[in-house]
């Protein structure tokens, strides 16, 4: 990538981590008590996770669009992108997400699709805490995967980008 390219994308890249710090901001704020029995709280935070999984992948897209400029239109595209974002394309990209944060993300993709489809369904405390837990690891994985893979663009014998 030459250096304006990579100047843009990393101006697009901390614009997206920007909006996750804002969702993760709110997440946090309105999860610091979490009464079991609030269920209007309950509903706001998986909201939150809902959002904070959306401001990912559409950080993860951007990342997509830029060296692989392919997002499948198939059913399975979610799941095709947290996998490639895993991987290190020779002579493209390095990885972009360690096993820790694909799993995190993995496990939230599935808690979004049950909050997007699950139409007047209860939200389960237990089953709150354990994504809420999940979701607030995001931004500090996140963080310290983005770092690295900007890091290692940047870096002129990267095995990955010759």
């Amino acid at each position: 990538m030459d250096s304006e390219k990579l100047v843009i994308f990393k101006v697009d890249v901390q614009a997206q981590l920007n909006l996750i710090k804002k969702v993760d901001e709110r997440l946090n704020e309105r999860s610091a008590y979490l009464p079991s029995e609030d269920v209007i709280l309950l509903e706001s935070i998986a909201y939150q996770i809902h959002n904070l999984y959306g401001a990912v992948e559409d950080l993860l897209k951007v990342i997509a669009e830029y060296f692989e400029n392919n997002i499948s239109n198939s059913g399975q595209w979610h799941s095709l992108l947290l996998q490639h974002m895993t991987m290190n394309i020779p002579e493209i990209r390095p990885a972009v997400l360690n096993s820790e944060t694909y799993s995190l993300l993995n496990s939230l993709q599935g808690f979004r699709h049950f909050f997007r489809h699950a139409y007047g369904a209860n939200i389960e405390y237990e089953q709150l805490k354990h994504n809420l837990d999940k979701a607030l690891k995001i931004v500090p994985c996140l963080e310290s995967d983005l770092n690295r893979f900007l890091s290692e663009l940047e870096t002129p014998d990267a095995d990955c980008c010759n």
